[in-house]
């Protein structure tokens, strides 16, 4: 019963795959094309890009309404180079958007006369990343939605030749004959057959002309022969260029598609390709053997086009190490002579084609250009550059997407075909420098549990400190952007690599200044992302990496103690002294004190309480206010409150917004601006023009968010001389700390609860945090810090 069960369901299984491998006649491949033209149109490219559009989809602008915006968003690379991958990859931001402009510009019609080689140092993952593409490609084009179609020709000896004499037809057909009349299956033919598939020796022995047969290649069904195309051109490419506009236009209704498919580049390819060789002499035969090109479009099939890696189709992929083949121009004996039968014409179709006809509309692949692979290379010249491939007397159309993998000492191999270099497209992968990427490594090799093991935080300054090993120091794009970085000397390294890094991820520190914020534009931003293309090729390589975090984590993981950043910094400064030298100077120290200004910032988020409704009432009298001369005792139409309007009350509300530190001139400049603001867009445009309510305003909530960050600043301040809030904090969860006063308790609870919550502490790393801030004296130590939220 099982047995049945299991088979039925096999069955069933194989069956709809089968479905999805019918042949259709050319006139039922019309009727799809009518009705989903987008799908029947598209060629190896469009496909390639149609995989990303579905696996990768658009990605995600953590900044949608920033009007500097350089669309450096974040993808989503799970499911085409991790998901079901024995060797996951992962992609860097960096690499994403950058790999995805070029997926882009492939689908507009840049994709002809290139070869993409993808560029970057040993230990970067590029044979991960292109085994995994291929992989995924080839998932995709055997699937419903990368479905084409590839053109099999099938011939009736019977309709296209009058009655053969008896004992005139070849060998084979006597075999093909005994077999349907036998009932055998292909596979019990007699030996002597199935040795003459294999192999026919040449005639001439000094001809390169392999003669091995695909089985499958030939099908012979009551009297039908069917010719394949080697090429896997598209059936509708049998229609002569000069009808094909004509034809599209009469058959597709007058909708989007059919506009895209006559005005857009990416389809030109539609109207100006050529079959290949074989195609166009058995269109031209039959025509004149038929006299009726819709006779001849009877015996055009379509059949979707499978591809496989291991044979060669569709997929090819060399290593360096691969020997080129004996034989190059390749043929099918059997096939030829029943062509010769049935056109009775031994001349007229010369059924030759190359290897590079099973890649065409397909992926040619070479794993590193070295040994062989050099060859190989530079033997594309002349087929990139053209788009054809001489056999013999024979011209072979090459219309595939090439791609190629390169250590960067091996540019010496080609740089002497000068005449090559514009039909290279190089893609560089380099060590990661995304550090949310290196920490998704970490987590992919050594399971997802290593959070557990440290304080938030930790993991990622580990990342970073590989990182800082792959970027450059000193960087000119953030010295045009930021001329004194000793502002942020707090929070942040001498050379800004730590401000780059978070550039990089996608991300815009809140510590940055206002006016530093304004000043980074979209020409900036571009100088900055540019230059990851010169970084990441030196450093601690990717395997370099997961080595150190290995030796690192299994020394110091314990069930009983998180990893900190005490540890971290002891790790490389003391411990593992040969790898400070690649580090760059002072950037531990640097790292320490972004830490604990951002750590500073969470338990001072976490403690804080606020009044919103004291809040909201101070900015509506201030804004209210703002509108009548000192001296002046007012009614506010916002509050209802009367208000006795004087330097003394606007200072004091400025000092809630601002902070007690700041100069009188700069106060009085931001009483002018924020009045001006007001009077110009608030309260004319805004309220009275746009009927908002003053709390939904632009400036509102500006004055809003700087009340509250100002308000937090101070949140720490009544604990840090308070003995008894560190001690309740240590004592948190056990039985002593029912002895606190209750106002402790309640602090100590919502401040650890928060932590928890917010920032996804752990209960012990909460507290461990909490007594790190308090023991450092953070808080005064960051106290001149006051950055502008």
């Amino acid at each position: 019963m099982k047995i049945n069960s299991a088979l039925e369901h096999l069955n069933r299984q194989m069956s709809a795959q089968h479905q999805h491998r019918r042949v259709l006649s050319f006139e039922a491949l019309l009727t799809l094309m009518m009705l989903r033209p987008s799908l029947i149109f598209r060629n190896v490219f469009q496909v390639f890009h149609d995989m990303f559009e579905k696996f990768v989809g658009e990605g995600v602008d953590e900044y949608p309404d920033d009007p500097e915006s350089i669309q450096f968003v974040k993808y989503d690379f799970g499911r085409l180079f991790v998901e079901n991958a024995d060797h996951p990859f992962f992609a860097d931001r960096l690499f994403a958007n950058r790999l995805i402009k070029h997926v882009e510009a492939l689908k507009r019609g840049a994709q002809q006369n290139k070869i993409y080689i993808f560029d970057g140092p040993p230990g970067c993952g590029k044979s991960t990343f292109l085994n995994n593409l291929l992989r995924k490609f080839e998932e995709f084009a055997n699937s419903n939605d990368g479905l084409r179609f590839e053109t099999i020709w099938r011939l009736e000896k019977k309709t296209l030749s009058g009655p053969t004499p008896e004992g005139s037809l070849p060998v084979f057909d006597n075999w093909l004959k005994l077999m349907d009349s036998s009932g055998l299956d292909r596979g019990d033919r007699i030996p002597e057959e199935k040795e003459m598939e294999q192999e026919v020796e040449p005639a001439d022995p000094n001809e390169e002309e392999a003669t091995v047969v695909d089985t499958q290649a030939l099908l012979y069904t009551g009297g039908c022969i069917e010719i394949p195309c080697p090429s896997h051109d598209h059936p509708f490419l049998m229609i002569p260029k000069r009808y094909r506009r004509d034809f599209f236009d009469d058959l597709l209704e007058n909708h989007e598609f059919k506009w895209k498919l006559f005005t857009e580049k990416e389809y030109d390819w539609v109207f100006k390709e050529n079959p290949c060789t074989i195609c166009s002499s058995l269109f031209d035969a039959l025509l004149e053997k038929l006299d009726s090109p819709r006779k001849v479009f009877e015996r055009i099939f379509a059949r979707p086009h499978m591809v496989n890696r291991r044979v060669g189709e569709g997929v090819s992929v060399y290593n360096p190490g691969d020997r080129p083949p004996r034989q190059h121009v390749m043929s099918n004996a059997m096939l030829q002579r029943r062509i010769n039968a049935v056109l009775e014409d031994s001349n007229r179709v010369q059924y030759l084609f190359s290897r590079y006809a099973k890649t065409n509309n397909g992926i040619y692949a070479l794993m590193d250009i070295k040994s062989h692979n050099t060859e190989r290379l530079i033997e594309l010249h002349n087929i990139i550059s053209e788009g054809v491939h001489k056999i013999d007397d024979i011209e072979e159309n090459v219309n595939s997407l090439f791609f190629a993998l390169m250590n960067p000492e091996d540019k010496k191999n080609i740089q002497n075909i000068q005449s090559f270099s514009d039909r290279i497209e190089y893609i560089r992968i380099p060590y990661v420098l995304d550090l949310n990427t290196e920490v998704e490594i970490y987590r992919n090799i050594f399971g997802k549990h290593i959070d557990d093991h440290f304080l938030p935080r930790t993991l990622h300054n580990f990342a970073r400190v590989i990182i800082a090993t792959r970027i450059r120091e000193t960087s000119d794009a953030l010295k045009d952007w930021i001329p004194n970085p000793d502002k942020y000397r707090l929070y942040c390294d001498k050379n800004l690599q730590l401000l780059k890094m978070e550039i990089y991820t996608g991300h815009i520190p809140e510590w940055l200044d206002e006016n530093d914020r304004k000043r980074f534009t979209a020409k900036r931003r571009r100088r900055i992302i540019g230059e990851s293309e010169t970084e990441g090729e030196k450093g601690f390589s990717g395997r370099d990496s997961i080595k150190i975090f290995n030796d690192f984590f299994s020394a110091y993981a314990r069930e009983d103690k998180l990893i900190n950043m005490a540890t971290l910094c002891n790790y490389f400064r003391k411990v593992r002294t040969d790898l400070s030298a690649k580090i760059p100077e002072g950037f531990l120290e640097s790292l320490l004190r972004m830490y604990d200004y951002t750590i500073l910032q969470e338990v001072k988020e976490s403690l804080y309480y606020f009044n919103e409704q004291l809040i909201a009432r101070d900015i509506k009298n201030y804004l209210f206010a703002l509108n009548f001369e000192t001296g002046t005792t007012e009614t506010n139409t916002f509050t209802g409150d009367r208000i006795e309007i004087s330097d003394e009350f606007l200072s004091g509300i400025e000092n809630r917004i601002l902070g007690t530190a700041v100069a009188d001139k700069e106060r009085l400049t931001f009483r002018t601006e924020t009045q001006r603001e007001y009077t110009s867009r608030t309260l004319t445009q805004e309220i009275m023009l746009e009927s908002k309510p003053i709390e939904q305003t632009g400036l509102y909530g500006k004055l809003h968010e700087r009340s509250v960050h100002n308000i937090k600043e101070k949140a720490l301040d009544p604990f840090m001389e308070n003995e008894n809030f560190r001690r309740a904090i240590k004592d948190y969860g056990g039985e002593d700390f029912k002895t606190y006063d209750r106002r402790i308790r309640d602090d100590v609870t919502y401040l650890i609860g928060n932590l928890v919550n917010k920032y996804r502490y752990t209960e012990m790393g909460a507290r461990e945090v909490c007594i790190y801030v308090i023991d450092q004296d953070l808080a005064k130590r960051f106290a001149k810090a006051n950055p502008s939220p």
